[in-house]
């Protein structure tokens, strides 16, 4: 007998016969005996039309009302799988955040989990009951509801694996697994049968849409298996294998490759300040009052100084924050003293991932004498131990996604007769 978590996203529960399907699956886990605990997403749109709500009744609205309102999308689908799975013949029962409890900050709308209780959900599994509870929401100390932010059900399942030491956390969603590209952009991308934390983490940073940042690092941190799945099961009712996320113990040598994966990210706006003073503290001045302002700084690129005793710096801030990273800067531009401002949101990011960097020179190389051999300039570059980024004008990005996965040699081989 296993513990599972099952957590299915917003299209999988996008309506009654899509969760009559979700409880097909989650019956076939708890015939074989285990048992299984369910985390659930509001059904597709459900949350974008409740956040609309709060906007029309007030554009200065209470965040503490906001959480309820919005958390209540997870409510009704955890309570109607609750009922599909009874009338399945599976005894089940929804259990609400603040029900259980899952204790979280109090930063409301995007709050973090500090705790989850277990002794009552425990006492329930080993009576033979499905638990379904709801993602994406928790209480405070005080009994106020709270909102984990945009894909927080994901992190919702994987605390709820921590909690209750289960042996796996399944992902279901509209995708099968992870593949070493976006298969849209590149037909012959191929399915990974195992990724490593560091490299799930780092190709979600970066724009791989599979799982949200924060729950690959709560399952590296906690130790959690991860499963990705999809809910779209064929005609057959067979569920095909997914992509394990697991530590780089798990993945022996043979099967370990130099790059895992590429992924690209539209999300990004170049801003450069022109003629900073070349002097100590100037950075420092640029990006302490971003910092400040809660906008992420991703890529930076400082120029040589120029003849005059100033120099160019150049970074990328997500597209969203643009405006207030600009009204930032130029508030504080007399305490800078750059002379001009130029930004750019037709740009994207491209990134290579593998663990297998630390160990082989020359991935950096390829990347760019691949992208130089197809006229793609390098606007900006950014490393870390397993991955490597460029920011490249957006009109070259699904080139620069196909010519490096070739180049790394990433392709799936050709099915007899598909040249032809």
């Amino acid at each position: 007998m296993a513990r599972i978590v099952m957590k299915f996203g917003g299209t999988s529960m996008a309506g009654i016969e899509r969760i009559r399907t979700v409880a097909k699956l989650v019956k076939r886990e708890w015939e074989a005996g285990n048992q299984v605990a369910v985390v659930v997403s509001a059904m597709a749109g459900d949350t974008d039309r409740l956040v609309g709500f709060c906007r029309e009744a007030s554009s200065l609205y209470d965040p503490r009302e906001y959480d309820v309102v919005v958390s209540s999308g997870e409510q009704v689908t955890s309570g109607l799988l609750a009922i599909a799975l009874q009338a399945a013949g599976v005894p089940a029962r929804s259990w609400l955040g603040w029900q259980l409890p899952i204790r979280t900050s109090d930063v409301h709308a995007s709050a973090r989990i500090e705790d989850v209780d277990t002794t009552e959900l425990d006492k329930s599994l080993a009576n033979g009951e499905v638990a379904v509870i709801p993602g994406f929401q928790g209480a405070t100390e005080g009994g106020r509801v709270t909102t984990l932010g945009r894909g927080g059900s994901d992190t919702s399942a994987v605390a709820m694996a921590a909690a209750m030491k289960a042996d796996r956390c399944d992902i279901y969603t509209d995708v099968d697994g992870v593949y070493t590209t976006d298969p849209r952009i590149v037909p012959r991308a191929r399915k990974l049968a195992k990724v490593t934390y560091e490299e799930m983490l780092e190709l979600a940073s970066v724009g791989a849409k599979v799982l949200q940042t924060r729950s690959v690092g709560l399952a590296m941190k906690e130790g959690v298996r991860v499963q990705v799945l999809s809910s779209f099961v064929g005609e057959d009712g067979v569920v095909r294998p997914g992509t394990l996320i697991v530590g780089e113990e798990e993945i022996d040598d043979m099967e370990r490759q130099l790059i895992t994966g590429i992924a690209h990210d539209k999300n990004e706006a170049k801003v450069t300040l022109v003629e900073v003073p070349d002097r100590p503290g100037a950075v420092a001045a640029i990006f302490g009052p971003l910092a400040t302002a809660g906008i992420n700084v991703d890529m930076i690129v400082q120029n040589i100084a120029h003849a005059t005793g100033s120099t160019d710096v150049t970074f990328t801030v997500p597209k969203a924050d643009l405006a207030r990273a600009l009204d930032t800067l130029e508030k504080e531009r007399a305490t800078i003293g750059y002379a001009n401002l130029i930004h750019d949101t037709r740009v994207a990011k491209v990134t290579v991932v593998g663990v297998g960097m630390r160990s082989h020179a020359g991935v950096a190389a390829t990347m760019f004498n691949t992208l130089g051999a197809r006229g793609i300039n390098i606007l900006a570059i950014t490393t870390s131990e397993i991955k490597v980024s460029v920011l490249i004008e957006e009109d070259y990005t699904e080139l620069a996604v196909r010519v490096l996965h070739t180049a790394y040699g990433l392709d799936a081989p050709e099915e007899a007769g598909e040249a032809a």
